[in-house]
């Protein structure tokens, strides 16, 4: 419906509304008693548009939330599970390369999976992404579980060793439960990975990874990827409620 039609419409319910206010105190009981149960059936209507609106007008809206980003940073990203509401919203028995959203797989080396991976609605008021990423894990008897994320093109462009990359997460476990990012950057043949543990003493955590030490080869950086390493999940819910990294330039000494 266009947006011209769709305002004469409003106007003439509202006149038509107006009138009815105005005539109530003239109508007979029938009357009175049909009008009565309309506006119930209206108001109803009205209630629940009111309620929704201003309940997801509260919430981070998808596709606008802020990323933090450190002085002199000149990539920042957010996933988009975080960001935009993903298709199918769940999975169940997840198996191992199983594709989530457009950048996320989730592997693991379970014989029998009794995993589920489902996006959820931020509701907090801590909340900075409009999305979070709930994994729930029953028995686990494998040796390995992780999320790993394709990071863009935008990453990798004009990546050097003097680049500094800075991974956070909201993170919230029912039980305590280490987690680890590591970062993956294929140049030619090989690739260099770098991997740090999160303090977790809040539910927000940050490493960083930096690229000086390593033995990049900055014409022949192709791709890279992050792997978000869950230790000992058996039996534990794991709520990621962001998920951000951005880069910048290390300072010179």
């Amino acid at each position: 419906m266009s947006g011209l039609l769709s305002g004469v419409l409003d106007r003439r319910t509202l006149r038509r509304w107006s009138r009815a206010a105005e005539e109530a105190e003239t109508l007979d009981p029938v009357q009175l008693q049909r009008l009565r149960q309309r506006a119930r059936a209206l108001g109803k209507r009205v209630d629940k548009a009111l309620s929704i609106a201003e309940g997801r007008l509260q919430l981070p809206l998808a596709g606008h939330a802020a990323i933090r980003r450190p002085m002199h940073s000149d990539w920042a990203w957010r996933p988009d599970l975080w960001t935009y509401p993903a298709s199918p919203p769940g999975l169940a028995a997840v198996r191992t390369k199983t594709p989530f959203g457009k950048e996320a797989k989730l592997f693991h080396d379970c014989p029998l999976s009794e995993l589920t991976i489902r996006q959820i609605r931020n509701t907090s008021p801590e909340d900075v992404a409009p999305f979070g990423l709930r994994l729930d894990v029953f028995r686990f008897d494998g040796s390995f579980l992780s999320l790993v994320l394709d990071l863009p093109r935008e990453a990798t462009e004009g990546l050097t060793r003097r680049h500094v990359i800075r991974l956070e997460i909201r993170a919230e476990t029912e039980s305590p439960l280490e987690i680890f990012g590591r970062l993956n950057v294929k140049h030619g043949p090989n690739v260099e990975q770098i991997v740090r543990e999160f303090d977790r003493d809040r539910g927000e955590a940050m490493v960083e990874f930096d690229l000086g030490p390593t033995a990049l080869d900055e014409r022949r950086v192709e791709r890279a990827w992050l792997d978000l390493i869950f230790e000992g999940p058996d039996m534990n819910q794991i709520i990621l409620g962001d998920v951000t990294m951005s880069r910048r330039p290390r300072a010179e000494v």
